[in-house]
């Protein structure tokens, strides 16, 4: 039987701890054997879990010897890892053991140094940490999870349901797989990435920016076919100030921008209304409804129709 060894480090995000614990003891091989057994392990007696106090049956030692530790996300990423669980979680790899990571678990994982050189996901929301914060870390927010082998990370809450059906799937084949996503009542593979949840909203500016008239007037007009030209006039700048200044304080150029909030624009459109997907390319300034479709799959992960189905 498979040994999964589920870490919860002090601030436990109860969802990411529970995902694993739940969809591996419900997994079961076909002649009705169970797949897994657990062990819930912590450093501590006790361990904050936010509305709850946590008492884990194993401590650090219950890593050892597990053929799979996971790591689940914690409300405080930047906490520091203690040299104990550090040197736990560094021993499991030496050993061979499989790590993952839920949603801010990539933290703890990055910590390590384990994640050194590697591709890795985490919440959309904490990519841009986790790059600044580990720079030797190849973040990818647009993923649900990353699958390295030995080392495998996942984006923010559902996203853990993913990668554990994932693992199953490695370790028992499909139809095992197939069955315990049948009991999550989760597709066994979803269509797209964890982009298709990202608000796809302009960049922030400061509150002193002085580009704010200019996108406001921008919001205003998505579906103008609009130029770097005819931006730049009506800022009354030339287009090679106006992308300078669209770097300086936006971190993207003018016609990104634009599309991105073109994107976010078409977004809220799909979950609100029935217009059709051509009529909302039009809506939101694209020419043709290709157009349209391939920048929205480009920058959310998923076609429009499939987005709507999923948000609407």
């Amino acid at each position: 039987m498979h040994t999964v060894a589920v870490l919860a480090l002090d601030q436990v995000i109860p969802f990411d701890l529970s995902t694993p614990i739940e969809v591996f003891t419900r997994t079961r091989l076909p002649d009705g054997r169970p797949g897994y057994q657990i062990r819930v392990c912590a450093e501590e007696r006790e361990t904050d879990a936010g509305s709850f106090t946590l008492r884990a049956p194993w401590g650090l030692e219950g890593l050892t010897g597990a053929d799979t530790v996971i790591v689940p996300g914690t409300a405080d990423p930047a906490a520091p890892l203690s040299p104990a669980v550090h040197d736990a979680l560094r021993a499991a790899a030496r050993d061979g053991t499989r790590i993952a990571s839920i949603c801010s678990g990539t933290f703890p994982l990055a910590a390590t140094g384990l994640l050194d050189g590697l591709r890795a996901t985490t919440h959309w929301l904490a990519a841009g940490l986790l790059a600044a914060t580990y720079p030797d870390v190849e973040v990818d927010p647009g993923v649900l999870y990353v699958d390295n082998g030995r080392i495998l990370t996942s984006a923010g809450a559902a996203a853990g349901l993913d990668l554990c059906l994932h693992m199953i799937r490695k370790d028992y084949g499909s139809a095992v797989a197939a069955d315990a996503a049948r009991l999550s009542v989760m597709p066994l593979e979803r269509e797209g990435g964890q982009a298709q949840f990202i608000v796809h909203d302009h960049a922030p500016t400061p509150q002193v920016s002085t580009l704010e008239p200019l996108l406001t007037w921008l919001r205003g007009n998505l579906a103008a076919d609009l130029t770097l030209t005819d931006i730049a006039a009506h800022a009354g700048v030339s287009t090679r100030t106006l992308i300078r200044r669209f770097r300086e304080q936006t971190g993207t150029t003018p016609l990104q921008w634009l599309h991105r909030a073109r994107i976010r624009q078409a977004q809220h459109l799909l979950e609100s209304t029935g217009h059709t997907v051509e009529r909302i390319g039009y809506q939101v300034g694209f020419g043709s409804p290709t157009a349209f479709r391939d920048r929205f799959k480009r920058t959310t992960g998923v076609s429009p129709h499939s987005y709507r189905r999923a948000f609407s």
